[in-house]
């Protein structure tokens, strides 16, 4: 028999708001794996100690963000509805059924003038790190760093033409000393230290709505005004251990030094391999792993092609002893010089060449001269390419997919990171820090849950990598 339903809406119940959420609601797992009280010691160096109205709580204020960045919610205005209404959540932030929520303007508030200045979201997110290390989920012996767009709130078609500072990487004062150094061995006066290696400045375009937001070019992606999360991944379990936004504009070798030492000298990570894409295989990436005693392992990089016709930089063969390049008619080419950044040129003999039969798919240059250039360090590169074939390196690249790229595959389909929320690069960097932390604490109770069974690498002295189950 049908029976037609009745109002409960007024029916007084006597419930408990721990009885509501089930026990194992996802917000539950990570009550019991994250300790949020550190919170309110670390910022309550902003706030008045004796004056002004009682203000919102810190730690509730930051728990809330917390959950719009964990479930995805794309707005605050929109989460402060659901904190309204959802249960699991009231309970979380340790409200009760009958308490007001705070209003959607007090987060933009506090954002906009307490915490826009700080580096309290970087401060959040290294204490997360740091308790992630202390239930043995993170190691920092293989670390995989990658980066991924984010979509500027910012129209593509409306930019000005302006000249700003090139990005310098942190490898270049090393490089301009070993270039120095490389010219003295070769019998060279160094060069002129008033003229620049490049110039110090480029044209492009800027947003008029987000000037911070760089243009990206990239094959492959997208046109137009983005931001960079650069992000690191521990290789243990997958825990986020580092994010640092950029640009679009900024390639994503020029932070990637200096995001490894501030891991190393932060956490105390003994970093023994780490696991990049093709993006990184350039020759300061290798030289710098190699100072810092790490093992690199890059993804595969396509060289340029020649000209249809022409013969392949690969034809000639590098003699170390003589330090000479051996062509495919058996003369060789001389060094001559070490440019400003960092190649040595190695060239041939015009009167040789002029009567060579492979000349017309040699060269076209009008001195009847080839050039083949080698970068100072490219020994270190031609080593660092050389792990990706050996077995441990094979495990390290196949492990890539697994980790930071996954990281980013669930933070763009989970938790909003297919756009910038806010404009300016404090905002994004800021969404960044806080999504990432939302997620390493969804990986905590995932971890713990494995109990540790995944593969973890651990590096035993150098140029030995062995993988333990």
């Amino acid at each position: 028999m049908l029976r037609k339903p009745t109002a409960q809406q007024t029916m007084l119940e006597m419930v408990t708001l721990d009885s509501l959420v089930p026990p194992d609601h996802l917000v539950r797992k990570i009550d019991a794996a994250v300790d949020f009280s550190f919170i309110q010691p670390l910022v309550e160096g902003l706030y008045c100690a004796d004056n002004g109205r009682p203000a919102l709580d810190p730690t509730l204020m930051f728990k809330a963000l917390f959950l719009g960045y964990l479930f995805g919610i794309r707005s605050e205005r929109h989460l402060v509805r659901e904190i309204e209404v959802n249960v699991a959540y009231r309970w979380f932030l340790r409200l009760g059924l009958t308490d007001k929520v705070f209003d959607a303007s007090t987060l933009s508030q506090n954002r906009g003038r307490r915490y826009n200045d700080s580096d309290v979201a970087q401060q959040i997110f290294d204490r997360v790190v740091e308790q992630a290390i202390g239930k043995g989920l993170v190691d920092g012996t293989v670390l995989y760093t990658d980066s991924t767009h984010l979509k500027a709130n910012a129209n593509k078609n409306r930019y000005d033409q302006r000249v700003i500072a090139k990005s310098r990487a942190d490898y270049w004062d090393a490089l301009d000393a070993a270039i120095d150094a490389d010219r003295a061995a070769h019998g060279k006066k160094p060069l002129k230290p008033a003229a620049p290696r490049e110039p110090d400045a480029k044209v492009t375009k800027v947003s008029r709505t987000d000037p911070d937001a760089g243009y990206m070019v990239r094959d492959g992606k997208p046109k137009g005004f983005f931001y960079l999360d650069h992000r690191t991944v521990d290789g243990r379990l997958g825990i986020i251990t580092d994010t640092h936004v950029t640009p679009a504009n900024v390639h994503d070798t020029i932070p990637y030094l200096g995001r490894l030492d501030r891991q190393r000298g932060r956490f105390g990570f003994d970093v023994g391999a780490v696991g990049l894409d093709a993006g990184y295989a350039t020759t300061g990436i290798a030289k710098g792993l190699e100072d810092r005693g790490i093992l690199g392992v890059t993804g595969y990089r396509r060289t340029t092609r020649p000209k249809p016709g022409m013969m392949a930089r690969k034809e000639f063969t590098y003699d170390a002893d003589c330090d000479t390049y051996r062509c495919p008619a058996g003369e060789n080419l001389a060094y001559a010089t070490t440019d400003r950044n960092g190649y040595r040129q190695y060239k041939s003999d015009p009167q040789v060449c002029r009567d060579c039969p492979l000349r017309d798919a040699c060269t076209t240059n009008a001195k009847v001269q080839r050039t083949i250039t080698r970068h100072i360090w490219s020994d270190v590169r031609d080593e660092v390419d050389g792990h990706r074939l050996t077995p441990w390196g094979k495990r390290i690249c196949k492990r890539r997919k697994e980790t930071v790229e996954r990281s980013f595959a669930d933070a763009k389909q989970l938790h909003g990171h297919r756009y910038a929320r806010f404009r300016g690069l404090i905002g994004a960097r800021t969404q960044c820090q806080l999504a990432a932390a939302a997620q390493k604490s969804a990986g905590f109770v995932n971890g713990m849950k494995a109990g540790n069974r995944l593969p973890a690498f651990c590096c035993l002295g150098a140029g030995h990598v062995q993988t333990f189950f």
